[in-house]
């Protein structure tokens, strides 16, 4: 189980996180929602080690990151919100890199390796470097050496941006399988037909609060008769105050 109590998280003025408080079952699917700046990448990176919280805290299995940071890094799949990373090598070179790293045994990583670059399509490109591939190239590449360890926890920021409909799906069924193993897959999304596809639960985030935590099943109870996608625009959505104010700029503007 992943705990995060009171976690918040300031820029100067800007307070990007505000006393989040969540629990994270093993053997779940569990999924971030919300507009660009509610704070989901926030806590993403909170939990990978790359933000340090400005109050609160995080365990997993009741270790606590700041005191077991590198015992739980090890443990985890990180894929960034952007596959830009080590763009001058070639995705063999990489996926090399992190296979080190991670001090993956060559018989596991050798085995690993082929199976992940047969089911993303990668054969004819692990030569390559990543500085020539698409972005949906560059995001093959990442995920893959994310997986390369088998780590316990999954944490995949915006993971389906960019892949193609059979790279999607192939991630997707990988993200259930893992799930059934008794682990734990996170994920950020702004796709609302995925979220409902994958989570076993969700939160809601907005400008940094949480405004929802629960099964997608309960919040559609809440709201009988609503789409998810009216119900979550009706929490997350625009307020009539900043349309006014969407529609005023609009209108200097033209």
């Amino acid at each position: 189980m992943i705990e995060i109590n009171g976690l918040s998280k300031s820029y100067g003025q800007k307070q990007a996180l505000q006393d989040l408080s969540l629990k994270i079952d093993s053997g779940k699917i569990f999924g971030f929602l919300g507009h660009n700046g509610a704070g989901k990448s926030t806590t993403i990176k909170s939990l990978v080690s790359i933000i340090e919280p400005t109050s609160g805290s995080i365990t997993f299995d009741d270790l606590s990151l700041s005191e077991h940071r590198q015992e739980i890094k090890e443990r985890i799949a990180y894929v960034p919100d952007t596959p830009d990373v080590f763009l001058q090598l070639t995705a063999s070179e990489y996926w090399d890199l992190l296979a080190s790293a991670y001090d993956i045994p060559d018989s596991e990583y050798s085995d690993c390796r082929h199976k992940l670059v047969n089911l993303f399509g990668m054969n004819n490109h692990v030569d390559e470097t990543l500085v020539s591939f698409s972005h949906g190239m560059r995001q093959k590449s990442v995920i893959i050496g994310a997986l390369l360890s088998d780590p316990d926890v999954w944490i995949l920021d915006e993971p389906l941006q960019g892949l193609d409909p059979q790279a999607a799906y192939d991630l997707k069924e990988l993200m259930k399988a893992h799930a059934q193993k008794g682990r734990t897959v996170i994920f950020s999304t702004h796709n609302l037909d995925t979220a409902e596809q994958l989570c076993d639960e969700l939160a809601i985030l907005k400008k940094g609060q949480l405004i929802y935590n629960g099964t997608v099943q309960d919040l559609l109870d809440q709201h009988p008769g609503q789409s998810l996608e009216n119900i979550y625009l009706g929490m997350a959505g625009r307020t009539d105050d900043e349309q006014l104010v969407s529609d005023i700029e609009g209108r200097h503007h033209d």
